[in-house]
């Protein structure tokens, strides 16, 4: 493939109090740009369920250009694929404790509407799940490894029963029936208990042990905050559960099934995100929310310690996973300027393997940018935290064009970790600013719950002034800045060209919501439990909220739009319906301003088949480039708008 040599010459130059110019370098980069099909040939994988004998471990990997399951050998060495799929993905769920024998995951192309499967020892596939339009999650095994766990929405679409199949047979049977919108966290080893956990906002939630036998719940919580169940101990006798009562910050607590009483087991000046035991129970996994990136201890649990874990320079630890018998450790590692590589370590020999080399063999690390964290007063002096990507080639003497970036949610965050998107547009020439604005996770709950039913106003002027921070940077181009986004993000997108029409230079929209009203009205059965939180915190489109929800939605304020706009979606989409994005584009083009739209009719929201990402992200590039990069504006006669339909 072509590639291009940007070489940037050292430009001297003298300066001097005394009006004398005193010697000024820039430094020479030399940067190698890259196709979106080098980027996109970069392997993304997750998994990594050991086999009973620890011989191999089942993953999930696009490298066929979608999502299939393979094995790989847990010492190293070749995958053997599992599923060959050339339509819908499938993903790993688990090895069988006691056999060869897989859980396997698929949805309709994005409807999200998962099953489960058996891959059997002869290589047969079945569903497990196959009630239509129903939907089936994993839960885990039972102690024994003689049945499994899993949620199913078969009996009332708006919530999730729980069952156990027993794996001789492959019968299932009720044994929580969920009728007041609770959600499954974690079931006991004895399983007599099951934690159960009840949305009251986007927040706070009540936190419920369920007694199996008496059909008796317990609530844990004394008072309303945000609580989350993460495990129960080894010997069934407590629930370990987060809670960020009376603080800012989720903590580890320890509720005794027997005395009833409540410990706090650990607590850090961030997020205690997840904690859980390891099979026996020697280790417990606690992963925190570190300013935006995973921290990760593994804590020995006779000597309540941490252990010493491998060292990979300067990449982190992102996740970790250990075989039943404790006697391998999986990990992945990565960074934000490298996608994460899955390794093994034995404890025993000591011995590490690196099982995979995602990075596509083309791409020098050199050539990848790794984020920095930033943090910029808003316009009403509250502090919003943000990752920065600056390309390589950028200087006071090159200037390059920048983008805000805002992540999905409400209530999402923009992490430390690698993006192929991101990466391409940054070796691009494209500075990043990936904005954590007001009701982003992970910066306390008063930080959280600042966008509550303020959503398109605050938020949006976090957005603004991460534009406004850009611009004082030497080395962006501040007349050449624009805002992108997804769902959530794409919202705010919209409503940077509607309500600020003047302060972003173009918009990319990828798969946003566009009216609230509709939106609130549409959100999938299976959201039930959520849908009085989402109410309360963008607002009840059943009510007098309406009238807010209509001013915030920028399908009715399209007229305002004055600047190029590029619209991508996917036809499968259950959360932002392809209307949504049909209307906004219609609305825009009325406007006479160029407008480009990409459709995929084999995706949902966001996409997965490395062909449609390939199409996705250089149109995105391309629309930058016109209207962005370059100095010369369309004019009139000029093809102001298109439309790519990308199918299969």
């Amino acid at each position: 493939m072509k590639h291009f040599i940007f070489i940037f010459l050292i430009l001297l130059g003298t300066s001097c109090k005394d009006n004398k110019k005193a010697e000024k370098e820039d430094t020479a980069v030399t940067v190698q740009q890259y196709t979106i099909e080098q980027f996109m040939d970069n392997e993304a994988v997750s998994g990594g369920s050991f086999s009973y004998d620890n011989s191999k471990l089942l993953i999930s990997s696009n490298r066929s250009g979608i999502f299939n399951v393979y094995t790989v050998p847990t010492s190293g060495g070749n995958y053997t694929p599992i599923t060959a799929s050339d339509s819908t993905s499938y993903f790993a769920e688990s090895f069988f404790p006691n056999d060869d024998r897989m859980l396997l995951s698929a949805d309709g192309n994005g409807d999200e509407i998962n099953h489960i499967y058996l891959r059997d020892t002869t290589g047969t596939i079945k569903d497990l799940t196959p009630e239509k339009g129903a939907k089936a999650e994993f839960y885990g095994w039972a102690d024994d490894g003689k049945s499994f766990y899993f949620g199913s929405n078969k009996m009332n679409p708006k919530f999730f029963d729980v069952y156990e199949m027993d794996v001789t047979n492959f019968n299932a049977k009720m044994i929580y029936q969920n009728n007041d919108g609770l959600n499954f966290s974690a079931i006991s080893k004895d399983k007599n208990h099951i934690a159960l956990v009840q949305s009251l906002n986007t927040n706070d939630s009540d936190l419920y042990v369920y007694n199996v036998k008496t059909r008796q719940k317990t609530k844990i919580n004394a008072n309303q905050s945000g609580n989350s169940a993460q495990d129960f101990s080894n010997d069934s006798s407590a629930l370990y559960y987060t809670t960020d009562d009376g603080v800012e910050f989720s903590y580890l607590m320890k509720y005794d099934l027997n005395t009833k009483e409540t410990s706090n087991v650990l607590q850090k000046p961030w997020d205690i995100m997840g904690a859980g035991f390891t099979e026996k129970g020697s280790y417990m996994v606690v992963y925190v929310n570190e300013d935006g990136k995973n921290a990760i201890e593994v804590i020995d649990t006779k000597t309540n310690k941490p252990i010493e874990l491998p060292n990979f320079g300067d990449q982190s630890i992102t996740s970790v996973g250990f075989s039943n018998d404790e006697k391998w450790m999986r990990l992945y590692v990565g960074g934000s300027n490298m996608p994460s590589n899955l390794y093994t370590y034995n404890f025993e020999t000591k011995e590490q393997h690196q099982l995979t080399n995602v990075l596509n063999d083309e791409i020098h690390p050199e050539d990848l940018v790794s984020a920095k964290v930033v943090r910029y007063k808003s316009f009403d002096g509250v502090e919003i935290p943000a990752i920065y990507y600056l390309p390589h080639q950028a200087s006071e003497n090159n200037k390059v064009p920048a983008m805000v970036w805002v992540h999905g949610g409400p209530g999402g965050q923009t992490r430390q970790n690698f993006s192929s998107m991101i990466q391409y547009m940054v070796n691009h020439g494209y500075a990043v600013l990936a904005v954590n604005n007001r009701g982003s996770s992970g910066y306390g709950k008063t930080f959280y719950q600042m966008d509550d039913l303020n959503h398109g106003e605050k938020d949006l002027q976090d957005c603004v002034e991460g534009k406004n921070w850009l611009a004082t940077q030497p080395e962006i181009d501040g007349s050449k800045i624009g805002i992108i986004g997804g769902s959530y993000g794409g919202y705010m997108t919209m409503a940077a060209l509607t309500y600020a029409p003047e302060e972003f230079d173009v918009g990319v929209n990828l798969f946003g919501v566009t009216n609230w009203i509709r939106t609130l009205k549409s959100i999938p059965p299976y959201w039930e439990s959520m849908r009085k939180s989402l109410y309360l915190e963008l607002g009840d489109p059943y009510t007098a909220d309406s009238v807010r929800l209509k001013r915030i939605s920028p399908l009715f304020h399209t007229d305002k739009v004055t600047k190029p706009l590029i619209v991508l979606q996917g036809s499968q989409d259950p959360r932002v319906l392809q209307v949504e994005s049909d209307e906004i584009v219609a609305g825009v083009r009325k406007n006479g301003v160029p407008v480009e739209y990409v459709l995929f009719e084999d995706e949902g929201h966001g996409f997965v088949k490395k062909e449609n990402q390939i199409e996705a992200y250089s149109r995105v590039v391309q629309f930058l480039d016109k209207y962005l990069k370059a100095d010369k504006q369309p004019v009139d006669g000029e093809l102001r708008s298109t439309e790519i339909k990308a199918e299969d």
